[in-house]
């Protein structure tokens, strides 16, 4: 199965965290902070969404930066992924 994004949405592969700090602290689980930063898997067409015309401006591939508390947690064949919108994107990693 594949995920297609409808609209202005994009679905996104998270990076995996930092299991040790910087000092070489190793973290449990549940004490890393969950990233922000994600490779796009998907982008949908854009078009028209709630009256305003959207142009995509991700490619599948890049790395972004996006919301802390944004998208919807999809997991799909042992993989998780987050479908956000695409002003959910804060930037672009290049």
């Amino acid at each position: 199965m594949t995920l297609v994004p409808l609209g202005d949405r994009v679905v996104l592969k998270q990076v995996e965290a930092e299991e040790t700090t910087k000092s070489g602290i190793v973290l449990p689980g549940q004490a890393q902070e969950k990233p922000q930063q994600a490779e796009v898997v998907a982008v949908g067409p854009g078009g028209v969404v709630d009256g305003k015309e959207v142009k995509m401006e991700v490619v599948v591939g890049d790395k972004v930066i996006y919301s802390k508390y944004a998208g919807t947690e999809v997991k799909m064949d042992g993989t998780e992924y987050i479908i956000v919108k695409q002003n959910d994107i804060l930037a672009i990693v290049k």
